[in-house]
């Protein structure tokens, strides 16, 4: 740790797990987090922590956060995801002009952003700013956030205006759209597999307008606030999605380990699952394999501090392999799961098994577009001095 702020918060969230593991059905039934809890979550700093100290945040650390939501997630896997995106309202904000930034908190600290990064909408340019129509899936957290944003195609004249030319095409401009979310509409659409309690419904908006100040490149933009915090968000994004991985897969190897220790016996077994061997053998492996990931994704994380503090334009250089991390993490975590549910039998098969939940809330954490295998390749890439696409 390296703040008492940061200290207070994981000491709070650890406080809090407990009650957040035993409301993991109720939350995954509403389909998003129950208004008592947000209040809690934000009484414990966590909607903050990253905010600067200037603000009324914490402003804590890289690793501190990550340690902030791995435990979350391993008390809810919905829980770790819904915060996660709410916490990273800060460096989302300030790819705004600066004083915008201080216009979002100078009413307070506790302000949540949630939207699409998918440039699925348009955005017509028009004087003083953009005619914005789209509809953007998973937005985590939309029903609870003050507001709302869509990433957009920049269309002038009715055709796509054109950003930088990479090495390999010309890509048409984007940018988020930022609206006061009493301004966008929600479209219920969140029935899905697992993370159900993340409420990631549709958001829509036709015609609205957005002025300049409140549209931002989210992938390409920089930071109106001078933090090691605040240099290429996107890739403390990426860490972030690590840590709720590995929280799930904690969570259940912790449900698997409390399953044998109550006395369970598979069907038709000698011995009870504890007494075996095999199953002795697959829970070492798979707590080894969460152990790996976990020290990989801090180590990384540290790595990737230093250079946001030390050395700025170094820490996009790192993006592939941060990436690659992530798809790694979260293949190892996956199949962490996988053995966690092969070997509670039948009873983890019914809704009410948390073991059944996280393998549920992995799976569909694992389909997110950040964690695919491809990016592996990118990592490769990268190595052999080829060119890396999306970062490049």
């Amino acid at each position: 740790m390296k703040n008492e702020d940061a200290a207070k918060v994981l000491h709070a969230v650890r406080d809090l797990a407990p009650s957040i593991a035993a409301r993991s059905a109720e939350i995954e039934e509403a389909r998003r987090l129950p208004a008592d809890l947000l209040e809690q979550l934000k009484a414990a700093g966590c909607f903050r922590m990253f905010l600067p100290r200037s603000h009324g945040g914490h402003e804590v650390d890289l690793r501190a956060g990550m340690d902030v939501l791995e435990t979350l997630a391993r008390a809810d896997g919905a829980t770790g995801w819904t915060v996660m995106i709410g916490s990273e309202s800060p460096h989302l904000f300030a790819l705004l002009p600066r004083e915008r930034f201080d216009a979002v908190y100078s009413a307070g600290p506790d302000v949540i952003i949630g939207g699409g990064f998918n440039a699925q909408g348009e955005a017509h340019a028009t004087e003083g700013g953009y005619r914005v129509t789209g509809r953007w899936s998973f937005a985590s957290g939309c029903e609870h956030a003050s507001w709302l944003f869509g990433n957009c195609v920049i269309l002038d004249g009715g055709r796509p205006r054109m950003g930088p030319a990479s090495e390999m095409s010309e890509i048409p401009e984007m940018r988020g759209m930022l609206f006061p979310a009493s301004e966008v509409r929600i479209i219920d659409t969140w029935s899905v597999l697992g993370l159900r309690g993340t409420g990631s419904h549709d958001i829509v908006t036709e015609g609205a307008f957005c002025p300049a100040a409140h549209s931002f490149d989210i992938f390409q933009g920089q930071s109106s606030v001078a933090a090691p915090g605040f240099v290429a968000p996107v890739l403390h994004f990426v860490l972030h999605m690590g840590a709720v991985a590995v929280g799930i897969a904690q969570g259940a190897l912790d449900d698997v380990v409390t399953l044998a220790s109550s006395g369970k016996k598979r069907l038709y077994a000698r011995a009870q699952l504890a007494d075996s061997p095999v199953f002795q053998v697959h829970l070492g492996r798979a707590e080894t394999s969460v152990r790996a990931a976990r020290a990989l994704l801090r180590d990384t994380g540290d790595e990737l501090w230093a250079a946001c503090v030390n050395n700025p334009g170094a820490a996009l250089a790192m993006a592939p392999r941060i990436s690659g991390t992530l798809a790694w993490v979260t293949e190892v975590a996956a199949r962490a799961v996988d053995a966690c549910y092969q070997a509670g039998g039948g009873g983890v098969a019914r809704n009410a098994s948390s073991v059944q939940r996280r393998f549920r809330d992995i799976h569909t954490l694992s389909q997110h577009a950040a964690a695919a295998e491809g990016w592996l390749g990118q990592a490769g890439a990268a190595l052999l001095g080829q060119p890396t696409g999306f970062w490049t």
